[in-house]
């Protein structure tokens, strides 16, 4: 990660490793009406890797960036107790005319 006059660049794998895969829930496709797009992305990415990383990868333009910590929920097994990991979701705001197209499924 390089700073250069308020940008950060981000190189090609730092991307891959950023973004982990699309969100894909019933709130996810309705901010999708907003033109916002949601994604579980690194623990350690920081908004502005995320959104060199949207933009290097889509070639968009991101206008906002938040981000929040999604704790793991405790859950039982045929009796024994377990936790889901816990994971970073970034919810990207993206220019006008702009947009990501996530297939359904993936």
């Amino acid at each position: 990660m390089k700073r250069r006059s308020g940008k950060v660049s981000v190189t090609k794998g730092r991307m891959y490793e950023i973004i982990r895969a699309p969100v894909i829930t019933e709130k996810s496709t309705i901010i999708s009406e907003h033109n916002q797009v949601s994604f579980k992305v690194a623990m350690d990415a920081t908004k502005p890797e995320i959104k060199a990383a949207i933009e290097g990868l889509f070639s968009v333009k991101v206008m906002a960036v938040n981000t929040l910590r999604q704790k793991g929920k405790l859950k039982r097994f045929r009796g024994i107790l377990g936790k889901q990991s816990d994971y970073k979701k970034a919810i990207i705001t993206l220019a006008d005319g702009d947009s990501i197209d996530i297939p359904p499924g993936v």
